[in-house]
């Protein structure tokens, strides 16, 4: 299977035969002893033949990418079953965090990330796309920009901050200082307590699969 915007490799799985993909010389070299081999390239240029592998994943990546078509169309090149694409849905409502204290991230974000109706013009007549909300766990240990929404208090936290690509970028201290005032007087529990009963949230993820052997199966 081919990982593409692969990063350091932290979603590979382990029981599968993985090619990885990533731009980034930065994120190679953090890539660790007995990860999948790599290659340096894009998702909008991927370097493999027709139906070279058995399916393709990108998880929370697609922002990233200069031509989101352009690198759904080579994904769905590449593979010959099912593209499985970790993403966000534009249209959800923002939460806490980009709500009250960092509005400019849900802004930036909504036009980064695709539409969900984008993925099955996309890939085409033919193909089956799925798409399933991803709720997010109380207590989820990636570090994602969603990650710590009932633990307010981490997104104080420097070495979280720098393992979230919103936060890569200058000028957040206006919010990072409206949100330590309002933990310290209590006007956060006021205003979101009621949330840490839940043991999970909808933010807006969303697992993408597109079943690619429809397509080929309708057009023959």
């Amino acid at each position: 299977m081919l990982n593409v915007g692969a990063g350091a490799g932290s979603y590979e799985p382990t029981d599968r035969r993985v090619i990885a993909v990533e731009p980034s010389w930065v994120m190679l070299s953090q890539r660790p002893p007995g990860a999948a081999p790599a290659v340096q390239s894009r998702a909008e240029a991927l370097p493999f033949r027709d139906q070279a592998f058995e399916a393709t994943m990108a998880v929370l990546t697609l922002h990233h990418w200069s031509d989101r078509a352009a690198g759904l169309a080579e994904c769905a090149r590449v593979t010959r079953q099912r593209v499985v694409l970790l993403t966000w849905d534009p249209a959800v409502d923002a939460f806490w965090l980009t709500q009250d204290y960092f509005p400019e991230f849900v802004e930036a974000d909504r036009k980064a990330f695709p539409a969900m109706a984008e993925y099955a013009r996309s890939f085409g007549p033919g193909a089956r796309v799925e798409i399933k909300p991803v709720p997010i766990p109380r207590d989820c240990i990636d570090g994602f920009l969603g990650a710590y929404w009932a633990r307010p208090a981490a997104y104080l936290d420097a070495e979280v901050r720098a393992g979230i690509s919103s936060f890569a970028r200058p000028d957040l201290e206006a919010g990072l200082e409206r949100l330590r005032a309002d933990l310290g007087t209590g006007a956060w529990h006021v205003r979101h307590g009621k949330l840490l009963e839940a043991s999970d949230l909808d933010l807006g993820y969303r697992l993408v699969v597109a079943h690619l052997s429809d397509r080929r199966s309708s057009v023959g």
